[in-house]
């Protein structure tokens, strides 16, 4: 059944199953704002530490990380939390405006639907900047932050991208490619369509890819592929316009936050040895801001690590967070 209360403004509607809470569960909840939902799910046995997982975007979501990952993750003693933010995949909202304090305030929604003060937050791609900005208006909400492929200077990775692919097209002597670069680098650097075509040109070079695809990886995207999930991939490309429309902090360097931050906050850091959105520089800045105990790169991997080296990824979130 449903039971329906009220909280802060908000009604919440959450999901009642028979259960013995001393087992694994899989609590789902609904966060309802003047008829707008915000999907969640929660695995594993609330008694154990709470992780939060925050997907990138804006246009994301986070059924590829639930398909393959938060089971699992759940199964090592975390009580693992997703959710998809407002209008973005399944939390369908044609009214969200896509900022930074927006998400903010769906997140401290998000630890009172599940009654936690303090979690773990896991962090991926576009992600770790909407958790930095959290972390640094909430540390007390925080216990630790990892940043799993996140973000954290995006003109230094737009710069990476397009740097990095001319080289690749002027050893091709590709004109055409030359020519779209220096198109590229004509648009604001704070507009959705500089963002896009920056992306578009690493996509196209693989920047995404895993090199060596393994035989555990193909198999989890060939189920993930194949599953609801999958068939739930929602992607809302307004997201990312509306979000240059309405918010100021649209190409931001989060690196002199995480480094105060790290006074009150945990801070861990992972990501792909092939994660080519990324410089070998961003990734030594990254480096000496969580300390080399706290920081790990994985060889044979790419953007979406938690599919790419599943177990490495795994045994390193549980041996930081144990």
């Amino acid at each position: 059944m449903r039971h329906f209360f009220k909280l802060a403004g908000f009604v919440v509607a959450i999901l009642l199953i028979p259960i013995n809470f001393s087992a694994q569960q899989k609590d789902e909840s609904v966060i309802s704002q003047n008829r707008v939902e915000i999907y969640s799910k929660a695995y594993g046995n609330r008694k154990n530490l709470p992780i939060i997982f925050i997907h990138g975007g804006p246009r994301g979501n986070s059924t590829l990380f639930e398909e393959t990952t938060a089971q699992k993750l759940a199964d090592n003693g975390f009580y693992v939390i997703i959710y998809d933010r407002r209008g973005e995949g399944r939390s369908i909202d044609t009214t969200a405006t896509f900022t930074y304090q927006e998400a903010n305030n769906d997140l401290k929604e998000l630890y009172k639907t599940y009654n936690i003060s303090k979690a773990n937050i896991l962090a991926h791609s576009f992600g770790g900047l909407v958790a930095t900005l959290f972390a640094e208006e909430n540390p007390e909400k925080v216990s630790s932050l990892i940043l799993a492929g996140a973000l954290f200077s995006q003109q230094e990775t737009y710069n990476h991208i397009l740097n990095s692919t001319k080289k690749n097209y002027l050893d091709k002597n590709d004109i055409l490619m030359l020519s779209k670069i220096s198109e590229i680098e004509k648009l604001s650097k704070n507009s959705a369509e500089y963002r896009k075509l920056c992306y578009e040109i690493a996509s196209q070079n693989n920047y995404f890819k895993m090199p060596f695809p393994t035989t555990e990886a193909n198999q989890l995207r060939k189920e993930y592929e194949s599953s609801e999930f999958g068939k739930n991939n929602i992607r809302n490309d307004n997201a990312p316009i509306v979000f240059y429309q309405n918010e100021s902090k649209n190409n931001i360097d989060t690196k002199p936050i995480l480094k105060k931050l790290k006074k009150k906050v945990n801070l861990f850091a992972i990501y792909g040895q092939q994660d080519n959105v990324f410089s070998p520089r961003q990734l030594d800045d990254m480096e000496k801001i969580v300390t080399k105990n706290n920081f790990r790169i994985i060889e044979n991997c790419s953007h979406y690590l938690f599919v790419d080296q599943q177990q490495i990824f795994l045994e390193t979130i549980e041996k930081w967070l144990n």
